[in-house]
């Protein structure tokens, strides 16, 4: 349910977390553990979110801070609601490739990350349900989602860049070439700190 709400309301969310600076990287780390410990949620908009925030390298590092915490939440729940997530489908629909890895094992648990969409949610489950020690579970999760997170993040930050490169670009075309819009522009969009 959270997962769903910050997805759906990401810019008050990167409103919110822009506003709150002294707070702002634990409130970042916070929304993304709690939406990463979700079951069948998708993280990816906010590792761009959180590039495009704080910059790659800081975005990447609050990503995986979350990530751990994202692990342990998730597991904790699992133990504790195993019987929510009937397991025998998913680990049917699973492909030959992953069925090669002993259930519940490191392999297994990577190899299962990485099927997009319900991947996380049935290793995390299987993890819970096969009582495979918190610490495994955590590295296992963290080996494929933060190079992926990473790279999101280095994406997020890059698309800013350009954004801003670009509205930089239309602003001087329009006070060059449209002086009656400049007027209503300079009123409208915030100042860059520009003379």
């Amino acid at each position: 349910m959270l997962a769903v709400v910050v997805i759906r309301y990401q810019p008050l969310v990167e409103h919110l977390i822009r506003s709150y600076y002294p707070f702002a990287y634990p409130l970042a780390i916070a929304v993304f553990a709690l939406v990463a410990s979700a079951p069948f949620s998708v993280t990816d908009a906010l590792a761009v979110m959180n590039g495009a925030i704080f910059g790659p390298v800081l975005g990447t590092l609050i990503d995986a801070i979350g990530l751990v915490l994202a692990a342990m939440l998730g597991y904790w729940i699992n133990r504790h609601a195993s019987r929510l997530l009937d397991l025998d489908p998913y680990l049917q629909r699973l492909p030959a490739w992953v069925k090669r890895f002993p259930v519940g094992s490191p392999g297994f648990l990577i190899a299962v990350r990485i099927i997009p969409g319900f991947g996380g949610t049935v290793a995390t489950a299987t993890a819970a349900t096969f009582r495979v020690p918190v610490w495994v579970h955590v590295w296992t999760m963290c080996a494929v989602a933060i190079p992926v997170c990473a790279v999101l993040s280095i994406f997020g930050n890059q698309v800013t860049i350009y954004v801003h490169r670009y509205e930089a670009r239309a602003r001087t075309y329009l006070e060059h070439h449209h002086p009656h819009f400049n007027f209503h522009f300079r009123h409208h969009v915030p100042p860059t700190g520009e003379p």
